[in-house]
């Protein structure tokens, strides 16, 4: 991987680490729903123009279906669902969750697809279904006040990027990843339309949220899709794919930084234990061979 590469990968992890804090500041005022909706129409309001331009619009209205679909896995349900977890959990626990999304990945695949898994992936998946058990243990509370229900809502939200992933292979093989950035969002916003109206705030946003779910559409999904797309062709899926393991050390970091959140003993373990998991789950990590050595 180029040096340049490499920026532009921690750029990516950086936005997507910082989605968190936008989603932590946002959420409160404009509702869960809400702010995934003005999230998704902002990204698209700001991608059409480049595919308009760029290659046209036809991938749109071929693949409508696909579209719809993966707009619906990829970013209304998981959107409205990290969104509506950031009412009670801090960003850096939701980045942590959000780390598990490969793992589920591999685990549809080989559901979907009859993927292969491994010794190695197996005992990844035993891994981080462990860390994300060491996280929720002392926080997963599911009376008034407890954090149980937005652990939950998280860990759904993965698993519907790991069946999106699946689905995007599926269905959307013959259009290309700009159509398939700008047409999921596009999606996703007509799919969000009409909840988001009915639950839309009471009292209007402040500019500080405003200015949150403005960074959320435009950094940390439209100019964020173009840099992941951009790498993926660049340096493949596999290497790409490393950006999930720097995106809970920036949630991390910037909740830390501009919320005050802190880190504490249980959550470094488990964030250390999913990330060592996924990295099984998925294949950047293997386990050495038992096999004997060839003989001559």
């Amino acid at each position: 991987m180029k040096r340049s590469d490499l920026i532009e990968l921690l750029v990516l992890a950086a936005i997507w680490g910082a989605s968190f804090l936008f989603m932590r500041v946002a959420a409160p005022e404009f509702g869960a729903v809400a702010t995934a909706a003005v999230r998704v129409a902002g990204a698209s309001l700001f991608l059409l123009p480049l595919l308009g331009l760029r290659e046209g619009l036809g991938d749109l209205r071929t693949h409508w279906k696909g579209l719809l679909l993966v707009g619906l896995l990829n970013s209304a349900f998981p959107f409205a669902l990290f969104s509506f977890a950031a009412l009670s959990i801090n960003a850096g626990l939701s980045s942590i969750l959000n780390a598990t999304t490969p793992m589920w990945g591999a685990l549809v695949a080989w559901a979907w697809f009859g993927q292969r898994l491994d010794g190695s992936r197996m005992l990844g998946l035993a891994l981080g279904f462990a860390g994300v058990v060491l996280l929720a243990w002392d926080k997963a509370s599911f009376k008034p006040g407890g954090s149980g229900f937005a652990i939950v809502a998280c860990l759904i939200a993965a698993l519907s990027y790991g069946i999106a992933a699946s689905a995007t292979k599926r269905y959307l093989t013959g259009a290309s990843p700009l159509a398939v950035a700008t047409g999921s969002q596009f999606a996703a916003a007509l799919l969000l339309a009409a909840p988001a109206w009915t639950l839309r705030p009471a009292a209007l946003p402040s500019g500080h949220a405003w200015g949150a779910v403005a960074l959320l559409a435009l950094l940390c999904t439209g100019i964020a899709y173009i840099l992941f797309f951009r790498l993926m062709k660049r340096v493949g899926p596999t290497n790409t794919i490393s950006v999930t393991f720097l995106i809970p050390v920036f949630g991390l970091l910037w909740g830390w930084i501009f919320l005050g959140e802190t880190l504490s003993t249980s959550m470094a373990a488990g964030c250390l234990v999913v990330l060592l998991g996924t990295a099984l789950a998925v294949g950047v990590l293997k386990l050495p061979s038992t096999s004997p050595p060839a003989t001559s």
